[in-house]
């Protein structure tokens, strides 16, 4: 994308409410002759919850609003490092907590598909940005879908990959069991490239696994169509019940019968513990959100309301510098661990999570991949679920057990409905197989979807 153009884009993504800021001396220059880094002359936004130097680092929340990050994180290192230039921090829930990207101090990012509707959440910012085409790529953070769905509800690839794969160094923390840095990108080639970019063990990080990193745009440039009908394809019951929108269901049923008549091997299956997971997945969340977010309490950094009472301080503080929505979680997640609660709450949560993640071994003994659909319904309008935030949580349902498992998934573009509104599927694999979703991501985007 050529400078020019860029800031084009990014005056006009101000209509849409997609970026918190803007750095104009960062744009991306033309590619140098010979510059062979595999993202050269890329263009990238970040997500406002991951670290850049010298940048904002406000996490939509009025406690941050004027906070500075003195350091990048390790997945912004390695793209810049592999020639990505940042244009831009983009919008999102507060704290990464929403399914809509509505909770946010900077107001809601509004889709590029249909200005009237949610871009999704928390990573809305993100995928708006890609999917407007202001940016080749973007970064965003998925605890419970928050790449996926927005991707799903903008027309994007979005990739969550398997918890350790890429540092969490640099990423503010809201789950920190759950968290996992993602990629938003008009292709699947793009998603690979940037995931190869930035993946890999780092010692800043706990839990940064040390796993060999594929060269997975190297093996998709070489991919055979052929490989499908080597593929089994597990369909799992729980995913095609009660509330899914029908002519999402008729697109994902689509997707199933041309990958059949590849040669793919469809076998059904089930993970019982499904519809438990949001349940889990808001105790857990939650819970972890309440640890997670009690550092910020005037004293250490962010906003400090004046008291000459220190615990006055603290709790006006907190009053005034936490949206609603973040509020609801810290206090949901104190009550699930507090004392005669734990037990019965957090503790039986951690539980049945095991379950779940049995029910994922399971099913991937029988097949090499999952395909669902990634959100019940297509792009929603705005403001229609913020007084219902049972409603809005269960966004999240087919995509909240992957982060409970620690698998990576995947949204894929597949159309859109009868109201012009896109849709996603949603692949997932075993811990470290990114390479099957990209391969069969890549196969599924070849379709023609128009």
């Amino acid at each position: 994308m050529s400078v020019s153009a860029v800031r084009r884009s990014l005056e006009e993504a101000a209509a849409l409410n997609i970026f918190t800021h803007i750095v104009p001396d960062r744009q991306a220059p033309e590619p140098a002759l010979g510059d062979s880094r595999s993202l050269a002359g890329k263009t990238l936004a970040v997500k406002d919850n991951i670290a850049v130097r010298d940048l904002p680092l406000t996490c939509a929340s009025e406690i941050l609003r004027d906070y500075i990050s003195p350091y990048s994180a390790t997945a912004v290192e390695r793209l810049e490092a592999a020639g990505a230039t940042i244009v831009g921090k983009t919008n999102l829930d507060e704290f990464a907590m929403g399914s809509s990207s509505e909770f946010s101090i900077f107001g809601a990012v509004r889709n590029p598909v249909d200005p009237e509707r949610v871009a999704g959440g928390s990573s809305g910012g993100s995928a708006a940005a890609v999917a407007g085409g202001f940016v080749d790529l973007a970064l965003g953070s998925d605890t419970g879908g928050s790449v996926r769905q927005p991707a799903s509800f903008c027309g994007v690839v979005g990739l969550k990959p398997t918890y350790g794969r890429v540092s969490r160094y640099g990423l503010v923390a809201f789950a920190s069991s759950l968290d996992q840095i993602g990629v938003l990108s008009p292709t699947v080639m793009d998603a690979a490239r940037a995931l190869e970019s930035m993946a890999g063990f780092d010692p800043r990080d706990a839990t940064s696994v040390k796993e060999d990193v594929p060269a997975y745009s190297a093996q998709l440039e070489k991919l055979d169509e052929r490989l499908a009908a080597k593929l089994r394809i597990g369909i799992p019951a729980e995913y095609f019940g009660e509330g899914l929108q029908q002519d999402v269901r008729e697109r994902i049923d689509t997707v199933i019968d041309r990958l059949k008549s590849l040669g793919c091997t469809m076998v059904p299956v089930s993970l019982p513990h499904t519809p438990l997971a949001i349940a889990m997945y808001y105790i857990i969340s939650a819970a972890e959100a309440s640890s997670n977010l009690a550092r910020y309490d005037g004293v250490r950094y962010g906003k400090r309301a004046q008291r000459d009472d220190v615990l006055e301080m603290y709790t006006r503080t907190r009053e005034a510098g936490f949206g609603p929505e973040v509020k609801r979680r810290i206090l949901l997640g104190t009550y699930v661990l507090s004392a005669g609660y734990y037990d019965a709450y957090y503790v039986k949560a951690q539980q049945v999570r095991r379950l779940l993640k049995e029910d994922f071994q399971s099913a991937f003994q029988q097949v090499d991949l999952l395909l669902t659909p990634t959100a019940p319904t297509t792009a929603f309008k705005l403001g229609s679920k913020l007084e219902d935030p049972l409603a809005m949580y269960l966004n999240d349902i087919y995509t909240v057990s992957m982060n409970l498992s620690g698998i990576p998934a995947m949204s894929i573009p597949v159309g859109v409905d009868d109201r012009n509104l896109p849709i996603g599927c949603q692949l997932a694999a075993p811990a470290f197989a990114e390479e099957t979703i990209f391969q069969l991501g890549t196969i599924i985007e070849r379709f023609d979807w128009s």
